[in-house]
Order: C-alpha cells, then structure tokens, then sequence
C-alpha cells in the first residue's frame, strides 16, 4: 500500500475511503488483518507460532449478488492442520497452505450484510473453509446458518462438541467402535484431555461402555477426565509405567482403542487389547511432526499382535457420514443440554495469538477444545 493512502486512512473512515490511483478513482474497500502461512516447519519439524505472520490487508467495501460479508467470531486450530503446513499434506482431502497467503478452517462468525437469499444481518454462521482474518466476504453457499438456542448460546461449541470434534467422538464410536449396550467392555482413550477424547470418552460411556480409561499429559487433565468427566481411572503417561497401570485399570483386557495420538502409547494399549477388540483410528498426533504416511504402520511385532487377535484397525473419515450429520448434531446438543456431555475449551483472545494457540494446542497445552475468540 503507498504511503499516500496509508496517510489517508488516518483521514476518513475506511469504509468510505477510495483510493485515487492515476486519476482514477478506485473501489471503496475495507481495511482488515488476516494472518498468512509466513513459513513452513518442515514435514519433521516442530510448528512455532513465527511459522504464521499477522498482517493488515484490505477488502472490497461492496459485496456482490450470493455472497455474505461477515465478521469472525471465533476461530478453531486442530492437530490436523499440521499437514496443511507442509507442501504435500499426504492426504486426498486436505489442501496445503500457502505461504504468504490466508490461512483457514473451522469459523463462526456474524453476517453484517448479506445478499444471499438464505442469510440475513445479525444471523450467525459456520464454515470449514473461514479464512483466519478479522472480517471476510464469503460465499453464502459455503455458509450454515447456526440455532444459538441449541448450545445454549454457547457458539464456540459449534467448532467443538456440537461440530465436527463431537461428529468424529460420535460418528467414530458408532461406525467403527462396535460397542454395544451391556457387552461389558472397556474403551480406553488416547489423547482423553484433548478436543475429541474428552468427548470420547463420556459418549463411550453414553453408548454403553462399563469401564472408561483414559491417557493424558498432566495430573490436572487426568483429574479432570476423573473428577469432572466421568472417566473411571486416568493414566498420566509421562508418570510411572504406562502398560502396568493399563493392567491395572483394565483388569479384563481392552475392547475398544480410540486412539487420537499413534506412537509408543498406542503399541502400549494394541498390546493389551482383546481378541475381536476395536481400535478407532481418529488421530495421530505424535505422529503428525514425522514424514511418515497416513495412517502410521504399525512396528512388525505390535502388526502381528493385531492380525492374531483379529484387531480391527481401519481409518476413520467423519467426511464419510455426514448423511448422519443432523440427527447425530441433535443427539450431541441434546447431551450438552441434560448436562451428560461435559465440554472444556481453551480460549485465547485475539487473532494475533492464533499462531502461539497452535503451537501450544500441538504440544497438549490445551485441555478440551482450542478455540481463538476474535471478536466479541
């Protein structure tokens, strides 16, 4: 931007600036921030919030017929936008970031205008395509409209509980953890303080877990999982012997995996796990830093563990189910309501701060979901 405008933005309101270029006079546009990919940590790399840069820019004042200009409430960050920050994100359905350019995901936001048939001002709105920048024009296709009443007018939950985080705990459990109602089995979760686990683990119990164990980083998470969630016993993995405590809290044997972090937990848990049992593969974080394939092999010994007892194992897309989007979205709200589903969150203010919120979301400093508030 030259200095000539940048001295007139002091001058008059930024929506109604116009900028005169050759005598010419230009659209009215609007000045923004945005945060960018500034850099890539590389596929083994650790991500450090210098990878990301804010960074002022600007918009069209007006908005053209379809579209919905929109002011971004909250923001959500997730373990696996990690493989968007690489140039091949090893994956068919995720597209990598570009550098220098706006970087996206979960949003919710506000519609300010609007001039698509569906959306009016005031209403609130979702998208897994937000750009991460304080003011957006976005396409009203792209857009759904939310029903605040549903979550009690907690809107961040839509990112979380109530949105894809809860979907995947769910839809996960139900299509690929086999659990059934007085089977008596034991469901032990990977990753349990985190955005997904800790919803994992209270809906296992909901399906019809007897016995609910989960891993976490810290003694805090662990009491919490026990103390606020429900979980019958939690192991912190970075105290003590994590298979003889998994013994000990699993007398019977482990039914079903949902494993959110791969690595040396998981061959822990796959080696305590029963003939016929389930893992359900939602994540794996340890991994996510690594230039390995997608999702992890197994080592030789922990693979033929699997194939002996019949382990099923197989990759899980909530992509795939969203013709059971609704109905499962009714049942989680419903949950949250009767107060059956307890919901944590992590919130940082601010978009300046998103970059810090991943770096420390990567690294388990978040208990519940990772949320960046970017406007009241």
């Amino acid at each position: 931007m030259d200095a000539e405008v940048g001295k007139a933005h002091i001058l008059f309101p930024v929506s109604k600036l116009q900028k005169i270029q050759c005598g010419i006079a230009a659209k009215a546009e609007m000045i923004i921030q945005r945060v960018v990919l500034n850099s890539r940590p590389g596929k083994n790399g650790v991500p450090v919030a210098e990878n990301f840069r804010l960074e002022e820019s600007t918009i069209a004042d007006a908005i053209q017929a379809g579209q919905v200009r929109v002011r971004t409430l909250y923001l959500s960050v997730d373990p696996y936008m990690r493989c968007r920050m690489n140039e091949d994100t090893g994956s068919d359905y995720l597209l990598p970031w570009q550098l220098s350019e706006v970087a996206d995901g979960g949003g919710i936001g506000v519609v300010e205008e609007s001039k698509h048939d569906n959306f009016a001002k005031g209403d609130f709105v979702i998208s897994f395509n937000w750009p991460w920048q304080t003011v957006a024009i976005l396409d009203g296709s792209l857009l759904q409209k939310l029903i605040p009443q549903l979550v009690s007018g907690r809107l961040s939950y839509f990112l979380g509980a109530a949105g894809i985080t809860g979907l995947t705990a769910l839809l996960g459990i139900k299509e690929k953890g086999h659990v059934a109602v007085g089977a008596n089995q034991t469901m032990v979760v990977s990753g349990a303080a985190g955005a997904c686990g800790s919803l994992a683990g209270q809906i296992g119990r909901l399906e019809g877990c007897s016995r609910v164990v989960g891993i976490a980083g810290t003694d805090e998470k662990c009491s919490i999982l026990v103390q606020e969630m429900g979980f019958d016993a939690a192991i912190n993995y970075k105290k003590g012997n994590v298979a003889e405590q998994l013994h000990e809290f699993c007398p019977g044997g482990v039914d079903v995996y949902f494993d959110n972090v791969g690595g040396d937990i998981s061959d822990t848990v796959i080696s305590q796990m029963n003939q016929n049992s389930h893992i359900i593969l939602c994540g794996q974080i340890s991994q996510y830093n690594k230039d390995v394939p997608y999702p992890p092999p197994l080592s030789p010994d922990i693979e033929k563990i699997q194939k002996e007892r019949n382990i099923t194992r197989e990759r899980f897309l909530v992509l795939n189910y969203m013709d059971k989007q609704e109905a499962s979205v009714l049942q989680l709200c419903q949950w949250i309501q009767e107060g059956k589903l307890k919901v944590r969150e992590t919130v940082v203010e601010g978009l300046a701060n998103i970059g810090a919120a991943f770096q420390s979301m990567m690294s388990g400093g978040n208990i519940g979901k990772q949320i960046v508030s970017v406007s009241k």
